[in-house]
């Protein structure tokens, strides 16, 4: 019985190097694509971000056009159907009515199999600096994408809501 033992702990032993080479191995690389393209759409100003536009010099309308640049990379495995997200959102607001007013946003994320998608970071524009939420869907015919979101950006002298649409092309 004791030797059977033996043999048994000898052989369980001997499988723990095997065992930690496949901890150790790294996961197969991600696939990672562009899906950088034009953006535009729309932004909502509450009171409280047209009193402090103003004050900066901006006389702005509760409503603006955006247009803009989305830099997005998405980086996904295959099998898992989520796909990790990270965005640059360069936008000029205001051309209707001769205003230039520049956003900058980061977002980091996650796209789901089926195009919903979620994102966080920071935006930077002339009424502050503040944390932008997005939430939308993109919805996909062949190579072709049209991401549809919405971002909500609240900051202590009101809210933007801005919702924006555009188009890119996945590539490699």
């Amino acid at each position: 019985m004791r030797n059977g033992v033996l043999v048994v702990i000898a052989l369980l032993v001997s499988t723990i190097p095997a065992a930690a080479q496949n901890v150790l191995q790294p996961p197969p690389r991600p696939n990672e694509v562009n899906l950088s393209g034009p953006r535009f759409g729309i932004t909502a100003l509450s009171d409280g971000v047209i009193n402090d536009l103003a004050v900066r010099g901006f006389k702005v309308p509760p409503m603006i056009s955006q247009f803009g640049w989305q830099a997005e990379r998405a980086f996904y495995r295959s099998d898992s159907g989520l796909s990790a997200v990270t965005e640059w959102v360069v936008l000029m607001g205001g051309l209707e009515a001769d205003l230039k007013i520049p956003s900058m946003t980061w977002l980091v994320g996650m796209r789901s199999a089926n195009g919903a998608e979620f994102g966080i970071g920071p935006n930077i524009s002339p009424a502050g600096s503040a944390l932008a939420i997005a939430v939308g869907v993109t919805f996909r015919q062949g190579y072709l994408n049209v991401p549809v979101n919405v971002a909500i950006v609240p900051s202590k002298n009101g809210t933007r809501i801005s919702m924006l649409t555009g188009f890119n092309m996945r590539r490699r």
